[in-house]
């Protein structure tokens, strides 16, 4: 199935490019602004002390839980339907969900719509690299994807600006319009030109039960998925809950969740684009995750020792820690580049968000250490656990950097 690459393939800044760039722009925006208006939105909603941690948690877990169950409703559509028509569905659904957020009056319809706009966000990130690592060629897709990335998790910082301008229902209408938007790019870009090729070919296509029939086939999944943890340890616990640790470890002034989520994501902007163009220059994608997971321990080391520290200073540990995660571009390249054609929006589609959705159980996991060890020690349990996991699997995956992606995923 080898197609001769043309002069567009090793072009990087393209309309697909862009337009996934954009899409995961507005992805991030509304993924961490609930982290960003937890706080003063249940409040608002009537909840008040211990109740601002158990409920965002639980909001925050009905989120990911609704991203789990989107990756495998996207990632099968998208091998069977085109990435692009499941990239602007996503975009739709998580736009929508957000203009209704704004509008919600109770704890329920709060996380009835956090689970909805959870199944839109899935699809947008997996369905991007997805079609950007099948334009272009395999010596330039690294760029590519990392473009995607860094402008991606720079919606965090709007989230950030926007939720302190203006009241968390405009922000939540903001996400959505902006979103809304995004949809017009639609008119103007095309299909990949792999899957194209597999529509008319007599091959399965999305098949997400053969992740799991053939036990190397299952490996390769399940330590794509495992390598990622560590990121949504770090933003799902570290992040989320900065204020609530900051008091904890005697910094000395107000920590505010939205400035926390703002720096660690300005760090993943430059975590992304360094991590890009790492893997560029080492030509792997394994060395460049080992060495970003000794950066994550090593921020992780500096924020529980950060005793008394300023606000100024305990932001530069957040901002060092979202640098330190910024290997997500790489993570779920490596996920692309795992399988063929028929399989690869299922797996980049579902990867990222089952390790979004692992938020649930790590979250879950630092509850019940938390009460048992306290704040900090059980955080270290947990991310201990998550480093390990991590390191782990990242020893069992091959190195695809060089590996060609026009090729059919064979069952038997």
């Amino acid at each position: 199935m080898q197609q001769k690459q043309t002069i567009s393939s090793y072009s990087i800044i393209s309309l697909p490019v862009i337009v996934a760039a954009l899409g995961y722009f507005v992805d991030i925006y509304d993924l961490v602004l609930f982290s960003i208006v937890r706080v003063p939105s249940l409040k608002a909603l009537g909840l008040q002390g211990q109740e601002l941690i158990d409920q965002g948690v639980f909001l925050l877990n009905m989120q990911m839980a609704g991203m789990l169950v989107g990756g495998v409703l996207w990632g099968i559509l998208g091998d069977r339907k085109g990435r692009l028509k499941i990239m602007f569905a996503s975009i739709f659904i998580y736009s929508i969900a957000n203009l209704l957020n704004g509008m919600a009056t109770s704890l329920p319809a709060y996380a009835l719509l956090r689970f909805v706009a959870g199944v839109g966000l899935a699809g947008e990130l997996g369905a991007g690299i997805t079609l950007v690592a099948e334009m272009l060629h395999q010596s330039v897709r690294g760029y590519g994807t990392m473009i995607v990335a860094s402008v991606g998790v720079s919606g965090a910082i709007l989230a950030n600006f926007v939720a302190k301008t203006f009241d968390w229902r405009n922000a939540f209408y903001i996400g959505g319009v902006l979103g809304l938007l995004l949809l017009i790019t639609r008119l103007k870009v095309a299909e990949s030109g792999m899957f194209r090729q597999m529509a008319n070919a007599t091959v399965s296509k999305g098949n997400f039960i053969s992740l799991f029939t053939d036990r190397k086939r299952f490996g390769r999944y399940l330590n794509s998925i495992l390598i990622g943890i560590p990121t949504w340890f770090v933003v799902g616990v570290l992040i989320t809950f900065s204020p609530e640790f900051a008091k904890s470890l005697g910094v000395t002034g107000t920590v505010a969740a939205g400035n926390a989520v703002m720096f660690c994501y300005l760090g993943l902007v430059f975590g992304d684009l360094a991590s890009g163009l790492l893997s560029q220059f080492l030509r792997s994608r394994r060395k460049v995750v080992g060495i970003f997971l000794l950066i994550t321990i090593t921020g992780i080391c500096w924020y529980f020792l950060a005793s008394g520290v300023t606000p100024a200073h305990f932001y530069a540990i957040c901002a060092f820690l979202g640098f330190g995660s910024g290997y997500w571009a790489i993570f779920v390249t490596i996920a692309a580049e795992q399988f063929g054609t028929n399989l690869r929006a299922t797996v980049a589609t579902t990867v990222p968000n089952f390790v979004r959705g692992m938020v649930v159980p790590i979250t879950m996991l630092f509850q019940f250490f938390r009460k048992g060890y306290g704040l900090e020690t059980g955080a270290i349990m947990v991310g201990s656990l998550c480093l390990a996991i991590a390191v782990y699997s990242l020893w069992r995956l091959e190195e695809t950097f060089h590996k060609d992606l026009d090729y059919f995923e064979e069952f038997l």
